[in-house]
Formats: structure tokens, C-alpha cells, sequence
């Protein structure tokens, strides 16, 4: 099953040039500001959120070395409280679903066979936004300025009674603009997927991860305004002394946890559903046969989209809410374990039915399954009413926590990066390594995460920075804490690997899995520029795979090579309707997110710095939207 690829069709060495040099990207140190080309750009909200990813677990390590044994002084009360915030605020809102618009940005539109986003500018400007938040908060952290009441922020914890200063303005602030990012991204994935699909990849034929792209983005879309006008709220009660938490003048303090959760647990399915569109993308690859159930998977991943809003309160059992309330949340909670079971059924008949290769990604994907299934097990048990008021805010739902955000987007993002490196760096990851990397981390994890349901069942509540030695708790913490470092052992080796390979030649060819989606279509020259030279004709759902047994690729011509051009086809069913040309690379939307910054930073401090903010932001985006002749690197 392979097939030539699609920028393999005969094309002109003039036309071929004049296609790189519309389409590269500036170089030099300037030229680095510049880029708006869709893989530069995601492969850069990668590379961002595996940094931070490893700065999230350099504290996750002291965290535990603090736990290891009962009463220990390496860190006080306080560096912990902010310690232990900054990791969460960090794997939640900085690495998990940074990594994953990354992976979509970078991947969605050679998947769909189109050359680059439809905003191109615009997903520039939401990298420059996650970026300069990241190193906002960062900032602010070194300097013993972060915030400290938890990743959630729960009022009243939160308000300025109990948390005085500019730590939660902090959180406030810079959380609402990093979300600005999130938003920007489900835009132009909506938009892309929708309306730039190459002819004849109706519906039916996108690749799953592509349907994962957009339930998504939609979800993105609806989910990330909760937190935001939490954090909104919240600052304004924080500065000009409005009370919409405040119980003592009218406002509600579980209005806090309504919006944040009904953000936050969709945000969970955010982060796991990409995760399941990747083992949906590789089993078929190493099984070598099309997935079992395309439709059934489909629905499920919509499904699973829809009812993620359908259960925030299942986070809020123990605040006294009324029982039918808890009744209708509690159905809700364990329906959403259905769509999850389809999938697990598809992806177990898939590889019953095939031939599974054990390659390093394929381990990952059989660890996924393995690690969420237990986080889903743990799931449909805390969906109960009786048994979550038993274990609520112990470590018990840390460990769930653990099991379903890392079995259900780590163990899968590491098959990723194994599959898709030869395609981001033109280089095949030592296989030996990989296999070490694997198993280090499947035991490290399982180490350091399974003993905490046990700590919970025996009392230990989450978010404590110690713990007196005749609870009986040192034991199995000090063995959480040696598999916490045996996983970092295991994530290291990944790094080794990565580093090793990126300095050797680049060794892959164009395909190495036989793989059947559209990515592997492109040339390793054309992925760096225009990536189709002609836009390919899908006629099914395995688009490199259904070519293999013609001869003769069919594909659109027409679009010129001197212009950033792209094809624009109908919703449903992919049918040319007309050609856009794009703009090309530009500082204004790194001065945009500059003058962003200035605007939503400044408001810690004086509410005047949204005015200037505005301005600036205006001559930005003025000169953003002016005309002028596309740029040229002559």
C-alpha cells in the first residue's frame, strides 16, 4: 500500500522555484519575527510546550521530593503553595493544550491537502501571544510574584480579602491572554477545515484526525469564554471593587466555580480527544489495514464533544448543591464513558484483525490504552455521588487526574512525536532508544501515580506540602516519589534520542510507515515551503493508500506559483468554489501581541495601560491590514 507522492507529479524546476521562494520563510535573526507559514509556526507551539512541558516536571519533581518523607523542610509553605500552582497553570493551560493546537496547526493542512492556514497572520499572532504569556508568568514567578491559589483559583480563596497583592492579578490577567491564543487557533482550524479541504475529501473522508481538529476547535470555542469571564470577574472584583463573588453584597462564590468548571472539564476532553485521534491515525499505520468502525469513531468523538458540557458539576458535589442536580450530573458523568468505549473496541478490533507491528509509537499507543483505562475506570467510579464524597480533594483524584491527562494526551504525544519526527525533522528516532524510553516511563508513571489511589482511600487530602509521620503516609509517598523520578528518567531518554537524531543527517524517506494520510504526500523540500505543488484529488479515505493501485494521480492544477494561493472548496463535500491568496510573512502580529501585552499586563497595575494598550493595538493592526508588495527575500 504506497503510492508516489503528490508534489512527486512532474513540475517545471522555474515553477518549482518560484513556489519556494513565494512560500519559505524569512531567514536571519529578523527573519525569525517574520514567519506566518503554518508549520513554522506549529512546529514552534511545539517545541514551546515540550520546554515548558519539562519545566512543569522539574517541579512536579521537587514537589515530591518535599512528600517523600513525612515533615520534610525542602520547601516552605508558601514556595509550595506556588510551586504547586505553577504546575498546574503550567501542564494545563501552558504545555497540554498549547501541544495540541501545535500538532493541529502543523499537521491540518497538509492532512486536507491545502498549503498553509487560512489566516496565516493571525496564527502567528496567537503563537506570539502564548508565548510572551508563558514568559510573563514565568517572569513573574522568578521574581516570587506568582500566583498561589492553585491552578483553579477557587473564590474565596482567590479574592482580595485572603489573597492580597497582585499574585491572583497575575493569574487573572495573563490566564485570560493565553486563552486569547486557544481562541484564536479554534478559529483558523474551523475555518480551514471547513472550507480549504482538497477536492474530494468530502466529510466522510477526512482522516479522524482532522474530525478531531474540529470537534476541538468547537469545543475551544465554547468552553475557553467560561474561564475567561471568570477571570475577568474576578479581576474587576480585584480592582475597582465590583462583588460578583462576594456573598456578603448580593454575589456568589460558587459563581466562580460554575464558569471556571465549565471550562475546566471540557478542557479535559480538549486535551484527550486530539490524544485518541493520534492512536486513531497510528494503529491503522502499524496494523496495516483501515480502521475498523471510521463512522462509529467519528460519532464518537462529537459525542464525546457534546456531553463534556454536560457534567462541569461533577466537580462540585460537595458544595451542597441540590440532589436532582447531582442525579442528572451523575448520569451525565458515566454517560460520557460510552463514546470512549466505542472507540476502544474500533482500536482493539483494528489490531485484531491486523498485523500490529511493535514499533516505538505503536508501544505508546498500547500504553495509552492501557493507562486510561484505568483513569476511565476511576472516572465512572468518582461520577458517583456516595463514592466522590468519600474521596473528594484527596489524593485519590489526583491520581484519576493523572491517569486520564497523561495516559490520555502524554502516552499518545510521545507516539506522536516517534511517528511524526521524520516529517518534522527529516529524521527517523533510534528505535533501541525508543523502546527504553517506553518502558521507563510506562513503569516510572505507574510507580508514581497508581499508590495514590490507595493514599487517597487512606486519607491523604490533594494540595499539602507536608504530613505528620504517624499517619502511616511515608512509605507509599516515598515510593510515588521514586517512580515520579524513574518517569523523568524515562522522558530524558526521549530528549537523548530527539537531540542524537537531530544532529545526525537527515536518513527518512518522504513515507517510512506507509502511512495513508495526505502529510506523507509531501516532499521533504516542499514541507518546509509550498507543500502541494498541485492540490491533490481525495477519492477515499485512506488518500495515499486508494492511490496505490492507479498509476496515474489525479490532481488541480491552475494555482500560480508566484502568489501564496490556496484552493476553497464547499463544506460538505469538498467541491472547488475559488482561490484566495494569502498574505505573507510580518512583524505586526508580533507587534500586535505586543501592544496585547501591554494591555492586558498593564491593568495589574493602573487601569489606564488598556487605553494605551488600545492604541497601540489599533496601529498594529493598522499596519497589519495595509496594503503593500508581497515581501521577497532577494
Amino acid at each position: 500500500m504506497s503510492a508516489p507522492p503528490a508534489a512527486a507529479v512532474e513540475l517545471p524546476e522555474a515553477e518549482r522555484a518560484a513556489l519556494v521562494r513565494t512560500w519559505r520563510s524569512p531567514g536571519g535573526f529578523w527573519g525569525w519575527f517574520l514567519p506566518v507559514n503554518h508549520a513554522v509556526v506549529g512546529k514552534r507551539f511545539i517545541v514551546t510546550a515540550f520546554v515548558l512541558f519539562l519545566v512543569g516536571g522539574v517541579q512536579a519533581l521537587v514537589m515530591r521530593a518535599q512528600l517523600a518523607q513525612p515533615e520534610a523542610g525542602l520547601v516552605d509553605p508558601a514556595a509550595y503553595s506556588m510551586l504547586f500552582t505553577m504546575h498546574g497553570i503550567t501542564m494545563m493551560f501552558l504545555f497540554a493544550v498549547p501541544l495540541v493546537e501545535g500538532f493541529i496547526v502543523w499537521l491540518t493542512p497538509m492532512m486536507i491537502g491545502t498549503r498553509d492556514m487560512c489566516f496565516p497572520r493571525l496564527n502567528a499572532f496567537g503563537y506570539w501571544v502564548y508565548l510572551i504569556g508563558a514568559v510573563a508568568i514565568y517572569g513573574y514567578y522568578a521574581v516570587g510574584l506568582a500566583p498561589d491559589a492553585g491552578w483553579f483559583n477557587t473564590v474565596p480563596l482567590a479574592s482580595e480579602r485572603y489573597s492580597p497583592g497582585h499574585r491572583i492579578d497575575v493569574y487573572t490577567t495573563l490566564i485570560t491572554f493565553v486563552e486569547v491564543s486557544a481562541l484564536v487557533a479554534a478559529v483558523e482550524i474551523i475555518v480551514t477545515v471547513l472550507r480549504q479541504r482538497a477536492p474530494g475529501m468530502h466529510l466522510g473522508r477526512m482522516p479522524v484526525f482532522v474530525w478531531a481538529s474540529l470537534v476541538t476547535a468547537f469545543m475551544i470555542l465554547f468552553a475557553m469564554p467560561g474561564v475567561v469571564a471568570g477571570s475577568s470577574m474576578l479581576a474587576l472584583d480585584r480592582t475597582v471593587g465590583t462583588r460578583f463573588f462576594d456573598p456578603s453584597a448580593g454575589g456568589d462564590a460558587l459563581l466562580w466555580q460554575h464558569l471556571f468548571w465549565w471550562f475546566g472539564h471540557p478542557e479535559v476532553y480538549i486535551i484527550f480527544v486530539p490524544g485518541t485521534a493520534i492512536v486513531s491515525t497510528l494503529i491503522p499505520v502499524f496494523c496495516g489495514r483501515p480502521l475498523f468502525g471510521y463512522t462509529a469513531i467519528v460519532v464518537s468523538l462529537v459525542a464525546t464533544g457534546i456531553l463534556s458540557f454536560g457534567l462541569w458539576v461533577h466537580h462540585m458535589y460537595a458544595t451542597g448543591i441540590p440532589l436532582l442536580a447531582e442525579s442528572y450530573f451523575n448520569v451525565a458523568s458515566t454517560m460520557i464513558a460510552v463514546p470512549t468505549g466505542v472507540q476502544f473496541f474500533c482500536w482493539i478490533a483494528t489490531m485484531w484483525l491486523g498485523r500490529p507491528q511493535l514499533k516505538t509509537p505503536m508501544l505508546f499507543v498500547l500504553g495509552f490504552i492501557v493507562i486510561f483505562l484505568v483513569g476511565g475506570l476511576s472516572g465512572v467510579m468518582v461520577a458517583s455521588v456516595p463514592f466522590d464524597l468519600q474521596v473528594h480533594d484527596s489524593y485519590f483524584i489526583v491520581a484519576h487526574l493523572h491517569y486520564v491527562l497523561i495516559g490520555g494526551m502524554v502516552f499518545p504525544a510521545f507516539g506522536a512525536f516517534y511517528y511524526w519526527f521524520p516529517k518534522f525533522a527529516g529524521r527517523l528516532l533510534d528505535e533501541r532508544l525508543g523502546r527504553w524510553n517506553f518502558g521507563v516511563m510506562f513503569v516510572g508513571f505507574n510507580l508514581a501515580f497508581f499508590p495514590m489511589h490507595w493514599l487517597g482511600m487512606d486519607g491523604m487530602p490533594r494540595r499539602v506540602y507536608t504530613y505528620p509521620p504517624e499517619m502511616g503516609w511515608g512509605g507509599l509517598n516515598l515510593l510515588v516519589s521514586v517512580g515520579a523520578v524513574v518517569f523523568a528518567v524515562g522522558v530524558l531518554l526521549f530528549v537523548v534520542n530527539a537531540w542524537r537524531s537531530w544532529r545526525g543527517p537527515e536518513d527518512a524517506p518522504d513515507n517510512p510507515w506507509n502511512a495513508d494520510t495526505l502529510e506523507w504526500a509531501v516532499s521533504r523540500e516542499a514541507a518546509k515551503s509550498y507543500k502541494f505543488a498541485h492540490v491533490p484529488v481525495v477519492d477515499g479515505r485512506h488518500a495515499l493508500w486508494s492511490r496505490a493501485e492507479r498509476d496515474v494521480q489525479r490532481v488541480v492544477t491552475g494555482l500560480r506559483s508566484d502568489r501564496r494561493e490556496v484552493l476553497i472548496t464547499s463544506v460538505v463535500d469538498a467541491r472547488p468554489r475559488a482561490v484566495v491568496v494569502l498574505p505573507g510573512p510580518t512583524p505586526w502580529p508580533l507587534f500586535t501581541a505586543l501592544a496585547s501585552t501591554v494591555a492586558f499586563m498593564g491593568v495589574i497595575y493602573t487601569p489606564w495601560s488598556f487605553v494605551a494598550g488600545f492604541f497601540l493595538a489599533f496601529v498594529a493592526i493598522v499596519g497589519w491590514l495595509y496594503p503593500r508588495r508581497p515581501w521577497r527575500d532577494d
